[in-house]
């Protein structure tokens, strides 16, 4: 990497960025005490670096996206080659283009099934506003336009446009913005060490999944249009849900003839160790939505695909499904995602997520195990947390259910080179596909000596209590 930025432009930069830049999910207060944003100048690989010339080994790849790592110049390339041939075309108007067309197939091809048809967008937000939108138009085309309510859960994490947030299942995000909108019931999460701790792993998938009928129940069940889920809830906190229960969830759905959206934004494209979460979970979604690792991050490009009988209705009945975004298919990003789910193949790495490093991360977190703050350290492929306990043997955590230890994990996480993410008690990560067994070991023991150096703030916590 090359040498550090200038302190002179560093400061000039955070300077701006105080003066001009409103950072997403951010306290701005707190980014005035701060003095501005880190800077981060460049990456390679699995590693960025800061304008301060720190490396740091991005555990969480940029925000659990960029599943080949940083660096490819082979995207970089294929993106320059398109904005010369064609920048910019939308698909309204009866048009396409080939890389929206080849995309499409392509992704197509790799969910299986009857899967057979995708809608392009820019975001994970904007693909779950699309199955939003198109499972109750294609009620209303069956003629049964009651079928309005979308089952969710607590904790659940769908976008944050409004009908994201809303499908979501975040209270401190529906308290801004008087949400969630009309229509939306949310259910229990599958949380077996938060909500079902010392419970049998088979007695609470059971559990939550019946909460699901209940409430479907409750509303009636000719009300209700679908039930949305991502396979692990990734941003809730890397909830792994207990076996069995997405089979039972499918099942349900299919007594009441419901659809089932699978939200794979964070799962779908390896991050599993399967092409999309849902193929792990041995399931059949009706909607499936997609992003982060389409592209790997390097262009803003999401998908929806749609199950072939509710798109054979929508040709059946025609009329215009009146929805799309002005970058709907943008063939630039069609072009970099395509080349990215290629590099995917070629490199195998979904088999290896399934067969080598994703074994590899959890037996890495396995020696957590006796860390003493360390209630429980999970994972499913080459997703993970560590959840931070006050007391060895139980899910107490250090001043009670506010949030407060995972930052100051997260923090010393941060200096001490690694960079993950603290879910309220929880330390989450997701590092990029490419990455060693020596990383995983770095990335673990960081997180392990983090936590020995946080001890005495934590009960400090604990003591304020």
């Amino acid at each position: 990497m090359n040498a550090p930025m200038s302190s002179t432009r560093n400061t000039e930069l955070r300077r701006l960025d105080l003066a001009h830049h409103l950072p997403a999910q951010s306290d701005y207060k707190v980014q005035e005490q701060l003095g501005g944003s880190r800077i981060i100048v460049r990456a390679e690989g699995c590693t960025i670096e800061d304008a301060d010339g720190n490396r740091l080994l991005d555990g969480m790849a940029g925000l659990w996206c960029v599943n080949v790592g940083y660096g490819r110049k082979e995207l970089a390339q294929v993106a320059y080659e398109q904005m010369l041939q064609l920048p910019f075309y939308n698909t309204f108007f009866k048009t396409a283009h080939e890389p929206v067309i080849r995309l499409a197939t392509e992704i197509s091809s790799r969910l299986g099934g009857d899967l057979g048809h995708v809608f392009f967008n820019s975001s994970g937000s904007e693909s779950n506003d699309t199955a939003f939108r198109l499972a109750r138009h294609y009620w209303t085309l069956r003629g049964e336009p009651k079928r309005r309510i979308f089952i969710s859960r607590w904790n659940a994490y769908h976008g944050s446009t409004v009908a994201g947030v809303s499908l979501g299942g975040m209270k401190a995000m529906h308290a801004q913005g008087h949400l969630p909108i009309p229509g939306i019931e949310h259910v229990m999460q599958p949380y077996a060490f938060g909500e079902g701790f010392g419970e049998d792993p088979q007695s609470f998938g059971e559990r939550a999944a019946a909460a699901i009928e209940e409430r479907i129940l409750a509303v009636g069940p000719e009300n209700v249009a679908a039930f949305i889920g991502e396979p692990v809830q990734g941003a809730g906190g890397v909830i792994i849900p207990p076996p069995g229960y997405w089979k039972k969830v499918e099942a349900i759905c299919r007594k009441y003839g419901i659809l089932l959206i699978a939200d794979e934004v964070i799962c779908g494209f390896g991050r599993l160790g399967a092409w999309f979460g849902f193929q792990h979970f041995g399931i059949k979604p009706d909607i499936v939505s997609m992003a982060k690792g389409l592209s790997s991050g390097y262009m803003p490009i999401s998908a929806t695909a749609v199950a072939a009988p509710i798109v054979a209705l929508l040709k059946e009945k025609g009329g215009e499904f009146i929805h799309g975004y002005t970058y709907s298919g943008h063939p630039t990003a069609a072009a970099v995602a395509l080349r990215n789910i290629e590099i995917i193949a070629r490199e195998g790495l979904v088999e290896r997520v399934a067969e080598d490093t994703g074994p590899y991360l959890a037996d890495a977190l396995s020696r957590l195990a006796g860390q003493p703050l360390v209630g429980e350290a999970r994972s499913l492929g080459l997703i993970g947390a560590v959840e931070i306990v006050a007391r060895k043997g139980t899910n107490h955590r250090f001043g009670g259910e506010e949030g407060h230890a995972g930052p100051i994990v997260r923090d010393a996480c941060i200096r001490n080179g690694i960079m993950v993410r603290a879910i309220r008690d929880t330390i989450v990560m997701s590092p990029p596909l490419i990455i060693t067994h020596a990383q995983i070991d770095r990335l673990v023991d960081t997180i392990d000596r983090s936590l020995r150096e946080s001890e005495a703030a934590l009960r400090g916590l604990e003591a304020a209590a």
